[in-house]
């Protein structure tokens, strides 16, 4: 399990903008974070005085984060990733600001090598599912031959 601060050495989000509290536990193939920082009035997140449900993409794109990094054994300068792209992604709330316990995040990686990676994800609370989908992410992207012709 990972607290806060070795999430943080892995990834590029740092301050308020690392989400999550803790690596509940991960495999080859697949992570499970928690977070609290939803509840936080200070999420660098909100607007409006309010923490809307698409924001539970950041928290799994922030998992997929630190699975990169424990696959690749870093604990050096993180990788930048990318979302290059989101597919069937489902909000089944409207806000997660108003929820009283932890998030739970799920990233399972489906497919990839080293510069692109497809996960499915998930973010719940209580059991019950608030947003789900699909991501495909770049990364270090600047080092990646264009997939389009000149």
């Amino acid at each position: 399990m990972l607290d806060h601060a070795a999430i943080a050495a892995r990834i590029p989000h740092q301050g308020a903008m690392c989400l999550l509290d803790a690596v509940v536990e991960w495999t080859p193939a697949s992570i499970s974070c928690r977070a609290t920082s939803h509840r936080d009035p200070t999420n660098p997140l909100r607007a409006e005085g309010r923490l809307g449900t698409a924001s539970a993409i950041e928290y799994a794109a922030q998992a997929m984060a630190v699975h990169g990094a424990l696959l690749a054994g870093s604990t050096g300068k993180p990788r930048f990733g990318y979302l290059a792209g989101l597919r069937a992604v489902t909000l089944h709330v409207t806000r997660l600001d108003d929820l009283p316990g932890e998030l739970s995040i799920n990233a399972e990686r489906v497919a990839g090598d080293d510069d692109r990676v497809l996960y499915q994800f998930a973010v719940s609370h209580d059991g019950h599912c608030l947003v789900a989908g699909r991501a495909a992410v770049v990364l270090d992207g600047e080092s990646i031959t264009p997939w389009h012709r000149e």
